[in-house]
């Protein structure tokens, strides 16, 4: 494990201390859980960049089209 420190407004820092406070846990464990968010975000981000360079846009239209259908016939009911 890791120590960091961190630099931010105090205004910041009482916010955060607030919202941990709020849901129950500890500063740190609030900082954790951001880290995992934001960690989260950008490994499906990086996923979703690698998929779409890979794929076809035409084959992508076709398949929106064909939901898009889909979503039509079935709000016709």
């Amino acid at each position: 494990m890791s120590t960091v420190t961190l630099r931010m407004e105090a205004a910041k820092h009482a916010r955060l201390r607030q919202l941990a406070a709020s849901q129950g846990i500890s500063m740190n464990k609030l900082m954790d859980e951001l880290a995992t968010i934001a960690l989260a975000q950008y490994d499906a981000e990086t996923r979703f960049r690698a998929r779409a360079e890979a794929g076809s846009a035409a084959k992508g239209l076709r398949l929106l089209a064909k939901l898009d259908r889909s979503f039509k016939a079935q709000a016709g009911r």
